[in-house]
């Protein structure tokens, strides 16, 4: 898949709100400052669509992008640690888990995970989160060029196993850097592959 387009729609926290659930969807989310809008405007080929920012909790709302007229992709806010009050991480909290398990056209979330790290608690809690909720998943392991390949591939394989203590088997994954564009490719054919099975008919119904 080559992206053609990709454009801004809506910033929203409510989902009677967002768009018309007649394109398939696709939410980016991880944890605070996991590299995630760096991520997407690598997808994207825009280096300013999604902001990118020093400070964890940038992204506070959920915010809509219509890629190629025939998708969306969705920036949604991260988990774990932020500058936040308790409060505040307790609503976007509970208006991330409203959306993942409402929208009738959420086709993947696409769960960053940073390459550098050794499997974290809050990672491994949010994704069996999603496998308890029946919610389709895949991860894609971010900041691949901040360290050495056989680093890399250590720490997901480490990450790999630890899921396996607790699932049969391991969903679709990928490794990427937004600074060299390792793994474009591979992310956009999978969401491309999917695309092709998404009925709007079943989903509206």
């Amino acid at each position: 898949m080559i992206i053609k387009t990709a454009e801004f729609i809506i910033s929203n926290t409510q989902i009677d709100k967002m768009p018309a659930p007649s394109k398939p969807e696709y939410a980016f989310i991880g944890r605070s400052n996991v590299g995630k809008s760096s991520l997407i405007n690598m997808l994207c080929r825009q280096k300013g669509l999604a902001k990118t920012s020093q400070n964890p909790g940038k992204t506070q709302v959920i915010n809509h992008f219509m890629i190629n007229d025939t998708w969306y992709l969705v920036d949604l806010p991260g988990y774990g640690y932020a500058k936040v009050s308790q409060t505040t991480r307790k609503s976007w909290e509970g208006m991330i888990k409203t959306y993942l398990e409402e929208r009738e056209n959420l086709q993947c979330v696409m769960v960053l995970i940073d390459s550098r790290l050794e499997p974290q608690k809050v990672d491994l809690a949010f994704i069996d989160w999603l496998g308890g909720k029946g919610i389709p998943f895949c991860i894609i392991f971010t900041k691949a060029d901040k360290q050495s390949k056989s680093k890399t591939a250590s720490n997901v394989e480490l990450f790999n196993s630890t899921l396996l203590k607790n699932w049969e088997e391991l969903p679709s994954f990928f490794v990427t850097s937004a600074e060299e564009g390792t793994g474009k490719e591979e992310v956009l054919a999978y969401i491309d592959e999917i695309n092709k099975a998404f009925d709007p008919y079943i989903t509206n119904e």
